[in-house]
């Protein structure tokens, strides 16, 4: 299963996402959307999955909700906006991860792409794509994708965008 994974568009969709992301089975959004043309555009390239972030109105909040979590080819997975990162952990994140922790972890918010691997919460890993849209203090946008296989993440990608 191949996942195209964003975050943090802010209400701009880079037209080179439609691009990477044509060949995947699902896109993940990791929040802060900020308008539902966004997610309308990107649920036409592929099934969305989505959580809605800290800038996101009553129309995002309505269809996508603060937590999601999901399996995906033998993979447990929890996507949230606001997660913090590993070794700090947002507090009522870090409390559910100590319960409940995932295979993988996904968040966005920091606008700051990180692809770890948190060997303190069973060797989860966490990933966060950074930011796609052109709001925020980025230097860089990006977005990830990769594929899932057996329950291990397989060909993943960082994709600059221009």
């Amino acid at each position: 299963m191949k996942i195209g994974l964003i975050s943090d568009t802010h209400n701009y969709l880079d037209p080179a996402v439609i691009r990477h992301f044509k060949n995947v089975d699902e896109i993940w959004h990791a929040g802060d959307f900020g308008t539902f043309d966004v997610a309308e555009k990107l649920s036409q390239i592929a099934p969305l999955v989505g959580v809605y972030g800290n800038i996101d109105g009553k129309d995002i909040r309505s269809e996508y909700p603060l937590h999601q979590r999901f399996e995906r080819n033998g993979m447990r997975i929890w996507m949230t906006h606001i997660g913090g990162i590993p070794g700090r952990y947002c507090i009522p994140v870090r409390d559910e991860l100590a319960q409940t922790p995932p295979n993988l972890f996904v968040c966005g918010h920091s606008h700051i792409l990180k692809v770890a691997r948190d060997r303190e919460c069973q060797n989860m890993i966490y990933l966060n794509p950074g930011a796609a849209g052109t709001q925020g203090f980025q230097t860089v946008r990006t977005i990830l994708r990769f594929a899932i296989e057996d329950a291990v993440i397989r060909n993943m990608e960082v994709i600059e965008l221009s």
